[in-house]
């Protein structure tokens, strides 16, 4: 059964690690993975419903490299799917939790059967994803996450749906649109070390912005997110260090903030004003 857990906007997968300060970590029998889905954020003003289709869940210990010396755990055989505009804004989905052994992992392989875009008003677009579904979607944790026995780690996978579907035809209105390319990209980290962001967007007479766009960056776009219909944003899963933070909307300016610190388990408040042009 799903399990809802309420803290983002952006196409994404969660897993979690939760983990205590020990000097001497127990390597040795099983501890508690959780898996979690999120979502990155995509122009949703003319999107009903996005969602994808898992199949399978794989995880390979780390090694030297040598994938036949470190055989995949399977964690989960079984047909989940979510809709990922349900998972915005610090929103994440269990998708599974079990015990595992105490290791170092470093590689996920999900097995996605099909994605699926309703448009408001217009079509509902089915993509199949014919790697996804026979040897799996390769997602590399950087840096490796480590499962100790007798505790729960959290691991947040973040599916960016704006990169994943990629239109054919134009996006002006509902029949412009010609159909979709799947290609997934997913963001895998490590929630124990992990900080988050959060904010509201206005104008500059205090009135909250919908749909603004907030992307955080080091050197290239690292996540972003939509403003609600509050105005609100928050993006969840960020490694810690110093980040650009922008945010912008059509027919206003773009402004920024740098060298915002990220802390390890920790939230970092930002909001902005945005100029009308």
């Amino acid at each position: 059964m799903k399990k809802l857990f309420i803290p983002l906007f952006a196409l994404a997968m969660v897993f979690g690690f939760m983990a205590c300060d020990k000097t001497s970590p127990d390597m040795t029998g099983n501890g508690q993975l959780v898996v979690k889905v999120t979502d990155a954020p995509f122009p949703v003003d003319m999107i009903e419903s996005a969602t994808v289709t898992i199949t399978k869940v794989e995880l390979r210990k780390a090694g030297d490299g040598i994938s036949d010396g470190y055989p995949f755990i399977v964690l989960m055989e079984d047909t989940v799917t979510f809709d990922l505009l349900d998972l915005r804004n610090g929103v994440t989905e269990e998708l599974l939790a079990m015990e595992i052994p105490a290791g170092t992992y470093n590689l996920m392989r999900l097995y996605v059967e099909e994605a699926s875009l309703k448009i408001k008003d217009g079509e509902t677009y089915n993509v199949k994803v014919p790697s996804g579904k026979q040897t799996g979607i390769k997602i590399f944790v950087r840096p490796d996450f480590t499962v100790t026995g007798g505790l729960t780690t959290e691991l947040l996978l973040d599916f960016d749906l704006s990169r994943s579907f990629l239109m054919i035809g134009s996006f002006n209105n509902p029949r412009g649109i010609n159909g979709f390319h799947f290609k997934p990209v997913i963001r895998a980290v490590n929630n124990s070390t992990a900080g988050r962001i959060r904010g509201m967007v206005t104008d500059t007479s205090k009135v909250k912005i919908v749909n603004a766009q907030v992307w955080v960056a080091q050197d290239t776009v690292v996540a972003e997110a939509y403003t609600d219909t509050l105005g609100h944003y928050a993006i969840i899963g960020l490694p810690a260090g110093k980040y650009s933070v922008f945010a912008t909307k059509e027919d206003y300016d773009t402004v920024s903030y740098e060298n915002v610190d990220i802390f390890p388990g920790n939230l970092t408040i930002k909001d902005f004003m945005l100029t009308h042009k």
